[in-house]
């Protein structure tokens, strides 16, 4: 069994801000962890090994949870493959390293999915890690998180650390990102039925109000206060109409969702039960199901509450057919996740059109 954190221990949450970090925060604060300490990235940066040893000499921190990174999407990936290599390796050798000088009692890296290979076997269990080439147009990414996991594994094998990796698999939550230019699957979806709802209803004050509150990118954020013909044309761009939804590819693949306040749940449990012996090089984060993408788009026009049709564009490409993770290492160390998909998306519309 791993060291237990107490709740006077000193904490550093690198990431705070993330979707991730956040909702670890979250997490120890509703634990009683009061002594978390964090960092913005004006005040301290991760990428200047000088800055990070100075800070942890002072500090002391007991744990350290390792959330932070350069993250983005595909376009990002493959425009800034340099940036994305350097960053995250020096971002996660940086804070091992200094975790270690330090004498930190535990430390818990979280990884990505991304890691393993393009045609690695579904689901993907831990073991298939570089057992084939990695997905080209994030490879850099992936090749920083690789290295963290092994930075981990090789400082346990040589000083006796007690430093655990994570690969959770794709995560929705309070906080995320609602730029239609930049975000992930779900906030995507959610975003584009509520706004064809509120067209529908002839809400124009309701969405010049969510124009103002989140960037729908593309190019379509000159000054939100604009005539209603300007705005019905702008998201039309976006696939919203008030009789329609217009969605990418044709809904056959698989994809599988978990709620962040659940992966902030899977590493308070693993930091406080579960040491780098037990758990192996990492573990995935998942529950081991999915759904597929027409199901999905279903269940989230359900829930927003918008009747017009779903339009699917079949001549846009469908992604990856299927990305799953096995859960059997997770589910036989103890914990398995607690928000259903469902309840998950309706958490977080609230809080969205709040």
């Amino acid at each position: 069994m791993g060291k237990k954190m107490n709740k006077k221990d000193k904490i550093y949450l690198a990431g705070h801000t993330g979707l991730v970090g956040s909702a670890i925060m979250r997490k120890l604060k509703a634990e009683g962890f009061e002594n978390v300490i964090t960092r913005d990235l004006w005040e301290l940066d991760l990428c200047n090994q000088a800055q990070v040893e100075i800070f942890f000499e002072a500090e002391k921190p007991d744990y350290v949870v390792l959330a932070a990174a350069k993250v983005g999407g595909i376009v990002a990936n493959s425009t800034y493959p340099a940036e994305f290599i350097y960053q995250n390796i020096m971002i996660a050798a940086n804070v091992i390293n200094a975790s270690y000088k330090s004498g930190v009692k535990k430390l818990l890296n979280l990884g990505s999915s991304c890691i393993y290979p393009k045609l690695a076997p579904q689901p993907m269990k831990e073991d298939c890690l570089l057992t084939s080439a990695l997905e080209e147009t994030n490879e850099a990414y992936a090749i920083a998180k690789i290295s963290a996991i092994k930075l981990c594994k090789y400082y346990n094998e040589q000083y006796g650390t007690d430093f655990i990796s994570v690969m959770p698999t794709n995560q929705y939550g309070i906080g995320d990102n609602y730029n239609m230019q930049t975000a992930h699957l779900l906030p995507m979806l959610l975003r584009r039925f509520h706004l064809a709802k509120l067209l529908k209803a002839g809400d124009f004050e309701g969405i010049k109000a969510d124009l103002k509150k989140y960037k729908l990118g593309w190019g379509l954020d000159e000054e939100a206060n604009v005539d209603e013909a300007s705005i019905i044309s702008r998201l039309a761009k976006i696939g919203a109409y008030p009789d329609k939804v217009v969605v990418w590819g044709d809904g056959s693949p698989y994809r599988e969702l978990m709620h962040s306040d659940d992966l902030a749940d899977a590493c308070f449990y693993l930091m406080q039960n579960k040491s780098y012996k037990q758990i192996g090089e990492f573990v995935n984060i998942t529950d081991g199901t999915d759904i597929q993408l027409k199901d999905l788009i279903e269940m989230v026009k359900k829930i927003v509450g918008f009747d017009g049709e779903i339009v699917y564009d079949k001549s846009k490409p469908n992604g990856t057919p299927r990305k799953l993770m096995d859960a059997t290492r997770i589910k036989s160390l103890g914990w398995s996740p607690k928000i259903s998909l469902k309840d998950g998306i309706e958490k977080i519309y609230k809080c969205y059109v709040s």
